[in-house]
């Protein structure tokens, strides 16, 4: 009976012992991590940012051109299909194609219009040749008409007056018949070369429509200007164009050919930072695809005019870094993680920004392990560390956090 209690209290005693070691060390660990110290030596001022990859030159895949040197006046054109993106093609490679839907009904349409038109025109001269057949006949008639009265006013010279007069009137009214016949034909013949010119110009108009609809029909499936890789269009509200979607007169682009070998970090900075930066500026960028590498660049780019991001309410700068050199392993989209560099100080006083406080009377101040509560003038600041223009020497020690009796500690201006 005496072993097992032994035992059981060996056991007790180590598990108290190792509860012991287990507490210091976390107790330690919780202790180092309350503090931080004054540093000192080279400090950057960086404005950092997220983005994502674009070619910095590209070829647009266009849908075909509407309204502009043709006929066309489709407004908008559902792309019906379209290849996956990072498809590598060739030049001449399909990519996708339009509905023609709606074109292929106003082609029908218009070759109706133009079979009515030539059946028109056709009945038209037609009926203009039967009546100027008629007007000739009335014409050779009426000339008949005219030498018979003539002849009448010849044989009426030795009868009395009154029938010389009765032969000249018919002779002149004849006359006068005919020449009505004669401007009759003249102006017949005239209308109808105008009508017949006018179908004809409808029609020709007709056919040249027909033409560029069924040249633009032609150009529904899209084909690959150049060799690359299929990249999808994004829109002027961030949206990729995708199959289902709409392309339009003003807008046909329907995907994109990027050239891989110069690329561009496409970022957006808040309206707060955006003075910080300027076209020339610096930066180190890392790929989240390639953890391990990291590239270089400078800033091209800076948007005068802020604009809203979807679903955001504040108002953010698009800023363009161009990444130096060439690495054809970058493709479009891949997010970026940006720092553009501001300001260099060779040889300052800094500190982490979560050692900063302040206090009712907004006065920035830090914690020393020291126990004193001391004043500090801020300088420039990056992501994690702020200058310290005017506080505690470098290698001072100060606490992370507010300490819980900081109502004991001294109070140094």
């Amino acid at each position: 009976m005496k072993k097992p209690l032994i035992t059981t209290g060996i056991i007790i005693v180590a598990a108290i012992v190792a509860l012991f070691a287990f507490n210091r060390l976390t107790s330690k660990k919780t202790t180092d991590d309350l503090y931080a110290e004054v540093s000192r030596g080279k400090f950057e001022v960086v404005v950092a940012t997220t983005g994502e990859l674009i070619a910095e030159n590209s070829i647009e895949i266009k849908g075909p051109a509407f309204g502009q040197a043709n006929d066309v006046r489709s407004t908008r054109v559902r792309i019906t299909d379209l290849i996956p993106e990072g498809t590598e093609v060739k030049k001449g490679d399909y990519v996708g194609s339009l509905d023609k839907t709606e074109l292929d009904n106003e082609v029908k349409n218009i070759r109706e219009r133009i079979t009515t038109m030539e059946q028109e025109m056709e009945m038209q001269i037609l009926d203009t040749a039967v009546q100027l057949n008629s007007i000739r006949d009335q014409i050779t008639n009426q000339i008949h008409s005219v030498e018979e009265a003539e002849m009448r006013v010849t044989n009426s010279k030795y009868e009395s007056p009154m029938t010389r007069r009765d032969a000249e009137i018919d002779f002149d009214q004849a006359k006068r018949i005919l020449d009505q016949l004669d401007r009759a034909y003249t102006l017949r013949k005239a209308q109808t070369r105008v009508n017949i010119q006018n179908r004809q110009m409808w029609l020709t108009r007709m056919k040249r429509r027909l033409a560029d609809y069924e040249d633009v029909l032609s150009q529904f499936t899209i084909s690959a200007p150049a060799d690359g890789m299929i990249i999808y269009y994004k829109t002027r509200f961030g949206t990729k164009r995708k199959s289902g979607q709409m392309i339009d007169a003003i807008d046909r682009v329907v995907a994109t050919l990027p050239d891989l070998s110069s690329m561009i970090s496409k970022v957006f900075i808040s309206e707060v930072e955006i003075s910080k930066v300027k076209v020339g500026q610096p930066v180190n960028i890392t790929i989240d695809a390639f953890p391990n590498k990291s590239y270089t660049g400078k800033v091209t780019f800076v948007a005068n005019i802020g604009e809203k991001l979807p679903n955001t309410d504040s108002k953010v700068f698009e800023v363009q870094v161009k990444i130096d050199g060439s690495d054809l392993n970058l493709r479009p989209s891949m997010t970026t993680n940006n720092k553009i560099l501001i300001n260099t100080y060779d040889d300052v006083r800094f500190i982490p920004l979560e050692c900063v406080h302040t206090g009712a009377d907004s006065i920035p101040v830090v914690y020393t392990k020291s126990r004193v509560r001391q004043a500090v003038k801020l300088g420039e600041a990056n992501d994690k560390f702020v200058i310290l223009e005017e506080g505690p020497d470098a290698g001072t020690t100060i606490y992370v956090e507010v300490p819980q009796d900081e109502e004991k500690f001294k109070t140094k201006k």
